[in-house]
Parts: structure tokens; C-alpha cells; sequence
């Protein structure tokens, strides 16, 4: 494919262009898949996967409905245990461990890969309740200290110090998303999964998840699955586009994706072509 203009972008919106301080950081990886495949019962989700998820910096998967991406997703950290004809082919390592090797704990897993769903699910709980959840569900006794730090690597703690106790139910709901973010940081985890996390927001709730999410990757590698292209290009380091029959076509940092794809195809679903 020929080189394009760099003025030429197939979206209107702002590439990260390498002048935050983590893109001179090394791709140390952190995750990695090895022709994973992903089946339900007959049918193939996700198509010889190989893919490696750089440490401390914002991946973002993009792709249309049905190719793949939040089964990726939640293959990362075991949560397609829990569907019955779901099976998994090939590898995928946390640190370089096989993540569905017999001897790994899916429950210690998810302790250090914490996810974040589509729609802020926070439980019928006060706000603290709802923070100091994770960690008990560990044995572990939740300080004041806990909350409070939790809720602050949310960007909440301001908002929500004088109502610790009244229902998470209660805030709007892009404070129920932080919450959730709140609740999935308190373990202290080393990656955070994020599934559309904006998707059931407005656009100012949204932005504040966005903002969120440049400061989380400071202390964690975060991975968001988005319908936003926008949204992809504005806030993540590395782009993976995931496309029909659940094949990765490209993976690269996030201004070449999106200014000079590889792929005929990526560009075609950049530009509205399909999708």
C-alpha cells in the first residue's frame, strides 16, 4: 500500500503521535498470545492469534460487532471458563505463564488482571462497600487508606468522600463506571481489561473515563476493546484490528494504524468501506 501524507488521516480525529512520555518507553511485553484460537462449540470466535501486549501502555482493539474482540478479552483472564462450550486452542501468557495451564488459579488471575465491563455494574452496596469488595473477597481487611486510594486512581474520591456509605447505586452513571474502575484497581493489579467501558456514557462522562485511563496506564497496561475509532486513536499507544471470523489483520502503534495500515482491508474499515 502506498505511503500516505501524514496530513492525509483516514479518520478526522488526533493520533497519538509519540509526545507523551510512555511512547519512548521499550515494548517490554506483558501479555502475549500464540496462535490462540477460541471456539463455541463449532464455531470459530478468534482465528490463530498472535499478538504482544506491551506493559504500561493503552491497547486498544477495534473491529466490527462480532470479530472477536471481547472474546479476546475475556480470554485474558479466564472469564470464558464460565461458558460451557467454550474451548480454548494455542497460548496465551500473563508474565510467560500460560494462563490455562492446569496449575494457574483463575480467580489469582483475575486478581491481577482486573476488567471493567460495558455497563457499570456496581453492586446494590454503599460506595465503600463496593470498593473494598475485591479485597475481601481475598481475606484481606480494607482500610480507610484503601478506599481512599482507590477512589482517587479513579479520579471519584473528590466527589464521593462525604458519602461513603450511601448506595453505589446512586451516582450518575459515569460515577458508577469510575466506581467500577475504583473497585477493579483496589487489589492492586498489573492489568486492567476494559470492554467498551464508555459505550453507555455521554460524551462528558466518556471524555472523563478517557482522561482517567491516561493516568491509569502510569501504574497499570490497560487494554480497551472500543466501537470508537475516535476514541481508539485519541487514547491508546497500540492498535489491534481485529476483523470478520475473528482474524487479527493488524497490530502496530496507533498512528500507523490509523494514518498508513498495512492492510487494504483496515483502511477499508477505517473509512466506512465495510463494518
Amino acid at each position: 500500500m502506498s505511503t500516505q501524507n501524514t496530513d492525509e488521516r483516514l479518520i478526522s480525529t488526533e493520533v497519538q503521535t509519540g509526545e507523551n512520555a510512555r511512547a519512548n518507553l521499550p515494548d517490554e511485553p506483558v501479555l502475549a498470545a500464540r496462535g490462540l484460537d477460541v471456539y463455541y462449540g463449532d464455531d470459530r470466535a478468534l482465528d490463530d492469534i498472535t499478538i504482544e501486549i506491551p506493559k504500561n501502555k493503552v491497547t486498544a482493539i477495534i473491529g466490527p460487532s462480532g470479530c472477536g474482540k471481547s472474546t479476546f478479552l475475556r480470554s485474558i483472564n479466564r472469564m470464558n471458563d464460565q461458558i460451557s462450550v467454550c474451548r480454548i486452542d494455542g497460548e496465551l501468557t500473563f508474565r510467560g505463564k500460560n494462563v490455562y495451564d492446569d496449575d494457574v488459579d483463575p480467580v489469582a488471575l483475575r486478581r491481577k488482571i482486573g476488567q471493567v465491563f460495558q455497563k457499570p455494574n456496581p453492586f446494590p452496596k454503599s460506595i465503600r462497600e463496593n470498593v473494598t469488595y475485591g479485597l475481601e473477597v481475598q481475606g484481606k481487611s480494607a482500610t480507610d487508606e484503601d478506599v481512599e486510594r482507590a477512589l482517587r486512581g479513579a479520579a471519584l474520591w473528590d466527589e464521593v468522600k462525604d458519602q461513603l456509605d450511601s448506595s453505589g447505586l446512586e451516582l450518575s452513571g459515569g460515577q458508577q463506571q469510575r466506581l467500577c474502575i475504583a473497585r477493579a484497581i483496589a487489589p492492586d493489579p498489573e492489568v486492567i481489561l476494559m470492554d467498551e467501558p464508555t459505550s453507555a456514557l455521554d460524551p462528558v462522562a466518556a471524555s472523563k473515563i478517557e482522561d482517567l485511563i491516561d493516568e491509569l496506564v502510569d501504574e497499570y497496561t490497560v487494554v480497551i476493546v472500543t466501537h470508537n475509532m475516535q476514541q481508539a486513536a485519541r487514547i491508546s499507544d497500540k492498535t489491534a484490528v481485529f476483523l470478520t471470523g475473528g482474524e487479527l489483520v493488524e497490530f502496530d502503534d496507533t498512528a500507523t494504524v490509523f494514518e498508513n495500515p498495512a492492510d487494504g482491508r483496515v483502511e477499508d474499515y477505517i473509512t466506512g468501506k465495510f463494518g
